[in-house]
Order: C-alpha cells, then sequence, then structure tokens
C-alpha cells in the first residue's frame, strides 16, 4: 500500500505551484504604477500624505499584522482571542477558556477572566470599545494590568475585529452583563447593559471577512494543535474545543504542565529516564520552566517559549541551556571516571543526542528580534537560565546516579560517532564551490553559476537520469541520479550517513554542509526538486529522502527550497493529439470530454518510460510543470510523523496506515 499521499498532505503542507523562474512572487502593472508616479512627481506636498483611520490601515495591509490572508492568517484570528484569555489566567484570573467553531465557519471564543473593562475611557468612549477598534490599546504595556502577556502590542483583538465581517462581544463584569457589536473595524451597535449576573468573562463572537481572506474554512486539527499546546504551557487551565460542523469535541487539561508536554512529545518512543526531569526557578521577575526526557533515537527535539509565543529561532533562553547542559554532563562524567582524563570533553551535539526538551519562560517585557520577530534578545536571559539548569541538572545527577549514567553512556555513542563522522566529513568537503573537479562524478551540472537561477533534480534510476540528463534546459538544470533506497537516517547516527554514498553525493552537491554545520548561503540551488516514479517505490524514496533533509538540512524545506516533480499518470492520444493527466479524477475527467472511443491510454510507472522531449514537456519545462513546494507548517507535527513512519517501532505504524488508508488515491499492488 503506497504511503505517499497521506506522508505529503498530513505530514507537509505542500502548496501546488505553477513554476515560472521569472515571474514568481508579485505581479506589478506597470502602466498603472508609471501614472501612480506622474501624479505626484514634481507635486509632491502634503496633499500626497494619506492618513488611514482607525483600523483602515489592517485591511489596507492585512499581511502586516496577521502574517498572511491564507489558511494561517485566518487561524491566527483565533490565537489572537484566545491569547486574550490565557493572559487573563496568566494574571490568576482565568481558568477555564471554551473555543467553538460554528456550522458557518465563525468562532466563539468564551472565557471567565475578568472580563474586558467597560468603563469609561479618557477618550469618552466605553474602554470596550477602544480596546475593540484602536491599535496599541490594552493593559499590556505597564503598569499591573499584567505582569506577563503574550500578546505586547496592543493590536490582537483590534485586528480581529478589523478583519471580520461582524464582531459581536458580551462582557460579564461588575454584575452586568454588556453587549456590543461591529463590523470590519466600524461600530455597530453601542455598549448596552442586557442583563445582570454574577460570573465574570468576555465572549467574543466574530465571523472572518470573505473580502479579505482567501480560506475561509478552518480546521480543527490546526486549532487542536494549538489549543492543546496552550494547555500544555499553562499548567491548570482547561481548554475546550467543538466544531459543530462535525460534532468533534475535545477537552485539554494537564496539570504535569511543560513535563505532561515532554512525555507527550515522546509517546511513541524509547525513553531512557521514565519520567521527565522538571526544574524551575525564578530571578529578577524572570520565570523559568524547564522539562526534559531522552529517548533511543539519534535527533534533538528542543521547543522553547515566551510567554506562551514559540521561539522557533531560540534566543538568548536557549543559549543558556544549552551552556549549562553541556558543562553540567561533562563536570559528572569527569568526577565520575565516564570521561577518563584523557579524553576530550563531550560536545553539546554529543549530550542532546535523543533529547527531547520543553523550555517555557515568562518575562514581564521580552525582547524579540530575528527575521520572523521569534527569537528572544533578552541578554540577561542567558545568565539566568544558566544558572538555574545548573542547579536543577547538577541535583538531579547526583541523586539518579543510575539514569545519570545511561544518559552519558549514549552521549559517548555519540562521541564515538561524531568523531568517525568528522573523519567521513572530510571526504565530502569542497575547497571552492565552484571546482567542478571536486563535484560527484555522476552530477550533470548547470552551466549558470548564480544559485538564484539554479534548479537539481533528484532522480532514482539509470534510465530516468538518462532521460533527466537529455530533455533538461542544461542552462540552470542540473541532474542528480542517485541509485536506488537511500540510507534511514531516522536510524542511523552521523557517522552511517556519512558513509552512505548516496548522501554524501547530495551533500556534496548541494554544497551547504549538513546538522550543525549547514549554511544555507553555500547553497548552489535555489529549487531541490525530488522526481521519484509514481508508484509504491517512488514514494518510499522520496519519503527517504524527505527524512533526510528533514532531519539534517531542515532550513532548506523551512525557506521553501523543496520541491516534489509532478510527471504525469497518463497519455491519451487520439489521432495525432496527445494529453497528459495527472490523476485518475482528471484522467476520467477527459475520457468522458473526449469520448472513450478511439482513445489510446498509457499509464505511466516510471520516469524511464517517458522520453527526454515527454519528460521536459511534461514535468521540466517552467513553462509548463507543476510541483508541489514543502512547507513546515508544524515541526512538532513533523517529527512525530517522521518517527512514526520511519522510526523503529512497527505498531504506530501499522496504526497510522489503517487510520488513514482511506486517504490513498493511487494504490499500486
Amino acid at each position: 500500500m503506497s504511503t505517499e499521499n497521506t506522508m505529503e498532505e498530513l505530514l507537509l503542507n505542500q502548496q501546488e505551484l505553477e513554476s515560472e523562474p521569472d515571474t514568481e512572487g508579485v505581479s506589478i502593472n506597470l502602466d498603472e504604477a508609471s501614472a501612480e508616479v506622474s501624479a505626484v512627481e514634481g507635486s509632491y506636498g502634503a496633499e500626497q500624505i494619506q492618513v488611514l483611520e482607525g483600523l483602515e490601515a489592517v485591511r489596507k495591509r492585512p499581511g502586516m499584522y496577521i502574517g498572511s490572508t491564507s489558511e494561517r492568517g485566518l487561524h491566527h484570528l483565533v490565537y489572537e482571542v484566545v491569547d486574550n484569555s490565557i493572559d487573563e489566567a496568566l494574571a490568576g484570573y482565568c481558568s477555564d477558556v471554551r473555543v467553538t467553531i460554528h456550522q458557518d465557519n465563525s468562532i466563539t471564543v468564551v472565557d471567565n477572566g475578568r472580563g474586558i473593562p467597560v468603563d469609561l475611557h479618557e477618550t469618552g468612549k466605553p474602554a470596550l470599545e477602544v480596546v475593540l477598534t484602536v491599535l496599541h490599546a490594552g493593559g499590556k504595556f505597564g503598569g499591573d494590568g499584567y505582569k506577563v502577556s503574550g500578546g505586547l502590542h496592543g493590536v490582537g483583538v483590534s485586528v480581529v475585529n478589523a478583519l471580520s465581517e461582524y464582531m459581536d462581544v458580551e462582557v460579564k463584569r461588575d454584575g452586568k452583563i454588556h453587549q456590543m457589536s461591529f463590523s470590519r473595524g466600524v461600530t455597530t451597535k453601542e455598549m448596552t447593559i442586557v442583563g445582570t449576573t454574577e460570573e465574570t468573562g468576555t465572549k467574543v463572537h466574530f465571523m472572518p471577512d470573505k473580502e479579505i481572506f482567501s480560506v475561509t474554512t478552518y480546521s480543527y486539527e490546526t486549532l487542536k494543535h494549538r489549543l492543546r499546546e496552550l494547555s500544555f504551557l499553562n499548567h491548570g487551565i482547561t481548554i475546550h474545543l467543538e466544531d459543530e460542523r462535525t460534532a468533534a469535541s475535545e477537552s485539554f487539561h494537564f496539570e504535569g504542565g511543560i513535563s505532561s508536554f515532554v512525555e507527550y512529545l515522546n509517546r511513541k518512543k524509547e525513553v531512557i529516564n521514565a519520567k521527565p526531569i522538571y526544574f524551575n526557578g525564578t530571578k529578577d521577575d524572570i520565570v523559568v520552566e524547564i522539562a526534559l526526557q531522552y529517548n533511543d533515537s539519534y535527533q534533538e527535539n528542543i521547543y522553547s517559549f515566551v510567554n506562551n509565543i514559540n521561539t522557533e529561532e531560540g534566543g538568548t533562553h536557549l543559549a543558556g541551556f544549552k551552556i549549562a547542559l553541556t558543562r553540567a554532563a561533562n563536570d559528572y562524567a569527569k568526577k565520575n571516571n565516564i570521561l577518563k582524563s584523557n579524553q576530550g570533553n563531550f560536545s553539546g551535539e554529543d549530550i542532546r543526542e535523543g533529547l527531547t526538551c520543553v523550555i517555557s519562560l515568562k518575562i514581564r517585557e521580552p525582547q524579540f528580534e530575528g527575521q520572523t520577530k521569534t527569537k528572544l534578545g533578552n541578554s540577561e536571559v542567558r545568565g539566568i537560565v544558566d544558572s538555574i539548569v545548573s542547579e536543577g541538572l547538577n541535583e538531579f545527577f547526583e541523586e539518579n546516579p543510575d539514569t545519570t549514567k545511561k544518559i552519558l553512556e549514549k552521549a559517548v555513542m555519540a562521541s564515538r560517532a561524531r568523531e568517525a563522522a568528522r573523519k567521513a566529513r572530510e571526504l565530502t568537503r569542497r575547497k571552492n564551490a565552484l571546482e567542478v573537479s571536486s563535484l560527484p562524478g555522476k552530477l550533470a551540472d548547470c552551466s549558470v553559476k548564480d544559485p538564484e537561477h539554479c534548479e537539481i533534480y533528484i532522480v532514482e534510476g539509470d534510465s530516468a537520469g538518462g532521460s533527466a540528463k537529455q530533455g533538461r534546459d542544461r542552462k540552470f538544470q542540473a541532474i542528480l541520479p542517485i541509485r536506488g533506497k537511500i540510507l534511514n537516517v531516522e536510524k542511523a547516527r552521523l557517522d552511517k550517513i556519512y558513509a552512505n554514498a548516496e548522501i554524501r553525493t547530495m551533500i556534496t552537491a548541494f554544497g551547504s554542509g549538513i546538522g550543525e554545520e549547514f549554511d544555507l548561503s553555500k547553497l548552489r540551488y535555489n529549487k531541490i526538486v525530488i522526481m521519484t516514479d509514481a508508484d509504491v517505490d517512488g514514494a518510499h524514496i522520496r519519503t527517504l529522502l524527505l527524512t533526510f533533509l528533514y532531519r539534517y538540512m531542515r532550513p532548506l524545506v523551512e525557506h521553501g527550497h523543496v520541491y516534489i516533480a509532478q510527471p504525469p499518470l497518463f497519455k491519451i492520444s487520439k489521432g495525432k493529439k496527445v494529453w497528459y493527466t495527472y490523476s485518475d479524477d482528471e484522467q476520467n475527467e477527459k475520457l468522458n470530454e473526449l469520448g472513450r472511443e478511439g482513445c489510446n491510454v498509457q499509464r505511466y510507472k516510471g520516469l524511464g518510460e517517458m522520453n527526454p522531449e515527454q519528460l521536459w514537456e511534461t514535468t521540466m519545462n517552467p513553462e509548463t510543470r507543476t510541483m508541489l513546494r514543502v512547507n513546515m507548517e508544524d515541526a512538532e507535527a513533523a517529527d512525530e510523523l517522521f518517527n512514526i513512519l520511519m522510526g523503529d517501532k512497527v505498531e504506530p505504524r501499522r496504526q497510522f496506515i489503517e487510520e488513514h488508508a482511506q486517504y490513498v488515491r493511487n494504490l499500486d499492488i
């Protein structure tokens, strides 16, 4: 049974692209642009200065506030509203949050916090109206409203209001029930008192604006993942999710907090320490929580959060943790003769092999930096985390010598493998990226040297490789044939990976290195295209390649450099005319359209069945081809699925196949 569709649809969100290298990105109407320039040229005065009132700026440039107007931005609206409830929980006033997806894809979020203030603001308007209609208005800029908060810019719920077809808000506070309504950020119903109550809390019901969003259908699974994550990070809070469209519902409550989070992440792996190591501490109003547990895999998975925000790019808190972990492990290993006096120290990689860790900080005024503003920059945090981790680990090591010995013995094996990998790595290094002589012999390189305009096809087999080499555009397309199925890196250490000839060839061809030494700036090709046969073996090879790229060249996936070619499944010929179809549905539709009589249908199972001209026309020509770009929306889910499909345990894999068999479209028996 082929798992190619479940792998590609559930593991990685892949967008179908019509790839045209010279026209990717934003299209510009030059006539309109010229007209605009002419209008202001020579007459640049006060009349040309435009002020966007209220929430107009949000509607004009929504991507600046929520990232995108696609599925990701759509779900971000829910997170912004829920974050307000979580901030109430962090302040100690909220214990229950309920999120409902309605039949019409509108959303309701209800909490039992204090309720948004409703008294008159200095502007003369109710505070509720100010919070919902004014950017940078909120209780998170100082004072005693919130000590820590995920929403620090005061644009959250007002942005949701601006981008909603309608929003109805109900606040229970001061013994009364207050209601107010809005449409696209404009007040449509003034705040009124509609009853009395002894409860407190806020209820927000909104409908995403179809004029703004290209996608308006909510994913239950996407929301479930984030809400479960929030409940792990804020132990004691209960978050309910209900989907009225399917009657699905779930509640999340984890008293164990991030320790439960680590156990959840490792639930399908063999663990070394039965219970996660947990410690916390507070210094200078910075609260630090850390939970870690080792498993028998060869990968590390560290997830760091600041005020519930996933700091995907790390930062000073992650640096402090890594320094303290490496030092504490080396000190204990030397002291207890696990490392001999003549041996070198463990490297950070050695000690982190098989580590699953969650780091969670609560900071009053975090400073975020980096390309996506998800890297913590507070310099004082490094020392604080270092101190808390050192104290916590030293105590654990001394009190749990048997478990500590198992962890450090694994590090010893990792250290030996690292040294073997270092020797093997020297064979793959190139002195100069432009030295063609140092490239693999089987690589048919392109003549253009600018990586931005280059692409490389990874093709399985000599037959398909031969067709691809003859059919390509030699200027910008390189072909790298590989033989058979590469090593499953999920079950191998780095030394074994470097010893694999096919993987070593790819590392050398790409030029960017792997693992800790990976350098995206040295990548020789802007597009890395996996082109395999449309059968079970092809799907398996594709999965093995994706596993390697995800585990050891993850930035390639994160930055959108990995693509999957889409060769046709069928060739239909009638008379002298030829059509290619890419799915069973498309094939059947074309045959109703043409009439089956007189049609000759050929089913392609291998790329080698196509001659070079056909392969170029259908799969490699930027003007006519269709490719899938591999994106990584969810690192945690991706890690879990790679472990299920490629790991040692058979039972989770069998269960996965049984659960998702219904989604398989191309069954090859």
